[in-house]
């Protein structure tokens, strides 16, 4: 079976001020993306699909592209803002894409075979991509695949950052590792006092536990899934066309899923470390980690 990995990298990094994606690390001088597409390939992924803005073609080629053209089958597509489930006559009026699960359905005309789903500015690990491979690869091209999904699970005290708020979808799990329900939280951080609070969707401040496992984004599903996102987004467009800061979420969109039993979310549990640019103070921190992560495993010498 021939395995994708779709890269989510539209955004625009408001909180960190620059194209985050491509910011460099170490006297390698390479991004995080760097690292995720050679733990793709050592895991065994076959392709890679960039989801990008029409303006960031240019940099994400002569940075990114040319490390890797003759290793990996690589391809772009771009989100677009007017790239809706159906046609409209009315005026958009707002500056960015409409969230990652928008982005997934970007690569539509592309994806002809199981695939997985990344951030292009998150490190997620060896084994993450080893275990995520080895499922992704499991995912039948039958059109009952469509109900087949994979979570990768990260425990919250290890995703947050130490220099401002963080989003995560937190997950609720059954006895059989199965995702029962994932619920998006917002402006998620330490607080004084050592507790991690984050908001709910109803804008309710709470209190989260550092153990509960969280979506960094990491998914895998069969390219059957497009038709689902199809429905979904258009549903989601009637009452949020005109709301400039809405966002169409993965998390929101599979448990949506899950709920109206047309999807089952197996959990998979990594035990290798995840860290992100969110904001620009954690560009230090970054480069510690990977310093640490450099000297113990190979990388950009295969």
């Amino acid at each position: 079976m021939k395995t994708t990995l779709l890269v989510l990298a539209a955004g625009m990094g408001s909180r960190y001020g620059s194209l985050k994606q491509l910011e460099s690390f170490g006297k390698e001088n390479k991004t995080l993306l760097d690292y995720s597409i050679e733990d793709a390939i050592r895991a065994g992924f076959h392709s890679v699909i960039f989801v990008i803005r029409e303006s960031f073609y240019k940099d994400f080629k002569n940075k990114i592209g040319v490390n890797y053209s003759e290793r990996i089958n690589l391809e772009y597509v771009y989100q677009k803002i007017e790239d809706l489930p159906y046609s409209m006559d009315c005026q958009i009026n707002r500056i960015k894409p409409w969230g990652t699960a928008q982005a997934i359905w970007s690569a539509r005309n592309l994806v002809k075979n199981p695939f997985a789903v990344i951030n292009a500015d998150d490190f997620y690990g060896r084994d993450a991509f080893k275990k995520m491979q080895k499922f992704t690869d499991s995912i039948s091209l039958d059109k009952n695949a469509a109900k087949v999904a994979g979570l990768m699970c990260y425990c919250l005290k290890n995703t947050l950052s130490e220099n401002g708020f963080v989003n995560r979808g937190i997950c609720k799990l059954s006895k059989s590792s199965t995702l029962d329900s994932i619920e998006e939280f917002t402006r998620i951080q330490r607080s004084k006092n050592g507790k991690i609070n984050g908001v709910k969707q109803s804008g309710k401040t709470v209190s989260l536990q550092e153990s509960a496992l969280v979506s960094m984004n990491f998914w895998a599903f069969s390219h059957e899934i497009f038709d689902e996102i199809e429905t979904y987004f258009a549903s989601f467009l009637k009452n949020k066309l005109n709301d400039n800061s809405a966002e169409f979420y993965i998390p929101s969109l599979v448990d949506l899923l899950i709920k109206d039993n047309k999807l089952t979310c197996k959990a998979l549990v990594t035990s290798g470390h995840w860290f992100g640019i969110t904001h620009a103070d954690d560009k230090a921190k970054v480069a510690e980690e990977l310093s640490k992560i450099r000297n113990s495993l190979e990388y950009f010498d295969l």
